[in-house]
């Protein structure tokens, strides 16, 4: 694969600890036109053309993130960083399916990152796949470079408006429930590590629908 356009390098920015824990950068380096630096990125794990910020998960990292609640802290930084977000999930078809995470579950997150937080969402079976989805978008990414780029997601103003948004993405939360859960808990961290019985103080949750949402 070739680089940009116009026989300009593309070039992309390596966070050191992405570059220390896999070989990906080393594989972008040696593709034809491609110019790789490597430095500490203060968001994301690769910085493509100075306008898109890229985070690499593998499949079972993602999902930890989600059981634990942090996914949609860290879409935060991410969709309020100065470039445009991406994310990459990697890994095969069984990790999902060996996840103890039920697909409703990791549907609701996909949209929410997708729609509520403007983050598409790219899926990678493995490292050498990653490396030339990156150059696909660092390609698509260079050619458009005179055109200005729209970020999704930016027509919801205010935090809360925000967070009422991507609380909707959860099975069984609609708008009431999501107003409801964000005055209880405070914040969506506190409505993602919530229990069942916990979910249950809220009104208009029982106990079926505390056991589906959680």
């Amino acid at each position: 694969m070739h680089g940009g356009s116009n026989g300009q390098p593309i070039r992309i920015w390596v966070d050191d600890r992405e570059a220390r824990g896999s070989e990906l950068a080393s594989q972008l380096a040696e593709m034809e036109g491609v110019s790789v630096t490597v430095k500490r990125l203060r968001t994301g794990d690769y910085l493509i053309e100075g306008k898109a910020v890229l985070e690499r998960k593998r499949v079972r990292d993602f999902l930890e993130s989600l059981r634990r609640g942090r996914l949609f802290s860290q879409a935060t930084r991410l969709a309020t960083s100065p470039w445009r977000p991406f994310l990459i999930l990697e890994g095969p078809s069984h990790e999902w399916r060996q996840a103890g995470v039920t697909r409703e579950g990791i549907q609701g997150a996909l949209v929410a990152l997708a729609i509520g937080f403007g983050i598409p969402v790219l899926r990678s079976q493995n490292e050498d796949e990653t490396a030339r989805l990156i150059l696909f978008t660092a390609r698509q990414l260079h050619s458009t470079a005179k055109v200005a780029i729209r970020r999704p997601g930016r027509r919801i103003h205010g935090k809360r408006a925000r967070q009422v948004y991507i609380l909707t993405g959860i099975p069984k939360v609609g708008l009431t429930r999501a107003r409801r859960l964000l005055n209880h808990f405070g914040t969506i961290e506190g409505v993602m590590t919530a229990s069942p019985k916990d979910l249950t103080e809220v009104e208009g949750i029982g106990t079926q629908t505390a056991q589906q949402i959680h």
